[in-house]
């Protein structure tokens, strides 16, 4: 299940003051429970953040890279 809209982000504080990005891909729980998600880390950030947001801004800034990648129109 690699596409895009089966993605999330969220931020983990791995240490005090510290935050990391990290982006979740959704899996098939095989229940066919719509309502409900199971998800498993696809990518982690390697350099932890000073604040919150900066790590949020960095984990947008890796969504939106993995979207130019896989845009249709991403080779021209």
């Amino acid at each position: 299940m690699s596409a895009l809209n089966h993605l999330a982000l969220t931020v983990e504080e791995t240490e005090p003051g510290r935050f990391r990005w990290v982006l979740l891909e959704a899996q098939d729980n095989g229940d066919g429970d719509a309502e409900a998600l199971d998800y498993r880390v696809y990518r982690r950030a390697v350099r932890a953040e000073g604040s919150y947001s900066n790590a949020l801004a960095m984990g947008v800034a890796q969504l939106q890279k993995l979207s130019a990648m896989a845009s249709p129109d991403a080779g021209d």
